[in-house]
């Protein structure tokens, strides 16, 4: 091994290996190599007072050789960061879990809440020249609304029964029942804003910190600083390259070696290792990312109550928290709403690890012992088929025989997720309760991904989302975590912390509530200070 060592540092001084190569070379080495060789990239303290300058390289997990930089066809980390790179939302998330100004500027609701106002931000540019105005927002908008859209959003939009603009140039959302958490629908990933009729999504124009350069979906991209940026304080590098690198040892090999400065999905098993390293930070954010074991309730045997009940029942998520999170999250009570939120239910008791009560359900359902393939892959979340292990001998106690189904990584999300009777997956959350159990468990959700239906769980959710009175709302949707506990097709038995990683010559990296990478925006508030 030192002789590999030796060779590769030879080739970095020479310059005789580039970026892709040294990362390939360092997956094979091993972390533990590529360690040995980090003071070839020496990283200095970084600076609390912002500067400008530097090129950002961003090694990140969740990109795809068939991503797009179409805004309606968003499904994972690389595109959301790209996107915010390049656009704009209407409204942000803030680091509190607020809904706070962007392109809108401000808003209220009229009484009732069916109807609102929005002003938009004056003096705002597009990198072509164009000024922003509200046709520009009601186009991008309405790319996410009609029969004919393919967006992932398009059933939380239809809501809207009226969008227009003002005679003061304002915009005015009408809605056909009242929703309180509009801000919050507004602040979805999916809403950046292009010019009106604008269609060009292998170049997209927006209002955003950084302007295209060049874009190899799955591979690698560069954006430039707008020197026009109308955030005065954002933007602070000259250029930015995201490098693709799903492979967990390579994406870590990568920030060791000073090949990027920041990775995201940073794998449990590598962050002690990680923290106890003086040239790197971990950023810990606790928010509503949670892992899922789905079962397709139009599929025998998962279309049976008492066989997911069974399920649910017989896997231990202690160990797999202390296993495979190393501690870096909390348990799930199959229901999607974390501890963090406002109309979180403390009275639901935590469901636990009970072989007999899977044994009880089971006999429920006329049957003694159960066969089951569960089609996994760490492409679902890191340390997925550690879990899937893990459960398969926890489930074996239970009277169910869990069969491990491997499937590539690559090709997971098109092939498995919302296609296998059995299977795995993650959600990132979301920042309210409603837009949570909108986007994946109404039953005309796109992305209702147990393609579970319950007729009360949808009447609920509609009166909820009506309401002004938290208390009144507060009781219902606790309610709507119980549903979803005891008759959902999710076992969620965990929430991951989401874990960054930066070099120290980062500054401005800070927790965030909502996705890695703060929100998806790190690019543009982050500095080099060297």
């Amino acid at each position: 091994m030192t002789d590999n060592n030796n060779s590769l540092k030879k080739l970095i001084r020479e310059g005789s290996i580039n970026r892709r190569r040294f990362i390939t070379a360092g997956s094979v080495l091993g972390i533990a190599t590529v360690a040995a060789l980090s003071g070839v990239a020496a990283l200095a303290a970084p600076s609390a007072v912002p500067r400008k300058g530097g090129l950002l390289r961003l090694g990140m997990a969740g990109g795809n050789t068939s991503d797009t930089l179409d805004p309606t066809l968003f499904n994972d980390w690389v595109p959301l960061n790209q996107a915010y790179m390049l656009m704009n939302g209407l409204i942000e998330i803030d680091d509190a879990n607020n809904a706070v100004p962007e392109l809108f500027e401000s808003w209220h609701a009229e009484p009732g809440a069916a109807e609102w106002l929005f002003t938009l931000r004056r003096g705002v540019t597009f990198h072509n020249g164009k000024t922003l105005d509200a046709d520009d927002i009601i186009y991008s908008i309405n790319l996410h609304r009609g029969k004919k859209s393919h967006s992932a959003i398009r059933t939380q939009l239809d809501c809207i029964s009226r969008l227009e603009k003002t005679a003061d140039g304002r915009i005015r959302i009408t809605l056909d029942s009242p929703n309180a958490d509009l801000p919050y629908l507004l602040a979805d990933y999916h809403l950046v804003v292009v010019p009106k009729d604008f269609t060009d999504w292998s170049r997209p124009v927006g209002t955003g910190g950084f302007v295209f350069d060049h874009y190899e979906p799955g591979v690698r991209s560069l954006f430039k600083r707008n020197p026009d940026y109308w955030k005065p304080k954002r933007a602070w590098v000259d250029a930015v390259e995201v490098l693709v690198i799903n492979d967990h040892t390579a994406r870590t090999n990568a920030l060791i070696s000073g090949q990027v400065h920041a990775i995201n999905r940073v794998d449990f098993k590598t962050v002690d290792f990680l923290k106890h390293r003086p040239a790197i930070r971990i950023i810990r954010s606790s928010g509503g990312q949670h892992f899922t074991f789905l079962m397709d309730c139009r599929a025998a045997p998962y279309n049976r109550n008492d066989i997911r009940l069974a399920i649910k029942h017989g896997i231990d998520r202690e160990k797999i928290l202390a296993t495979v999170l190393r501690g870096y999250g909390s348990l799930g009570n199959d229901h999607p709403i974390p501890r963090s939120d406002r109309f979180f239910n403390p009275a639901l008791a935590q469901r636990g690890y009970d072989p007999d009560k899977s044994r009880f359900y089971l006999k429920k359902a006329g049957l003694e012992r159960l066969n089951l393939d569960l089609f996994a892959s760490d492409a679902a979340f890191a340390g997925a088929m550690d879990a899937a292990a893990l459960f398969q001998g926890q489930a074996g106690k239970a009277g169910l025989q869990m069969n491990i189904k491997r499937q590539p990584a690559d090709s997971y999300w098109d092939d498995a997720w919302m296609k296998a009777p059995f299977s795995m997956g993650y959600w990132g959350g979301r920042p309210t309760a409603d837009q949570m159990f909108s986007t994946a468990y109404r039953s005309t959700a796109k992305w209702n991904d147990s393609h579970w239906s319950d007729n009360k769980f949808d009447t609920l959710l509609l009166q909820a989302r009506a309401l002004q009175d938290n208390n009144q709302r507060r009781q219902i949707y606790g309610e709507l975590q119980s549903i979803v506990r005891d008759h959902g097709g999710s076992l969620i038995p965990l929430f991951g912390d989401y874990l960054d990683a930066v070099s120290s010559s980062i500054g401005g990296a800070a927790p965030h509530p909502m996705f890695n990478f703060m929100g998806g925006r790190l690019a543009e508030r982050v500095w080099l200070a060297s």
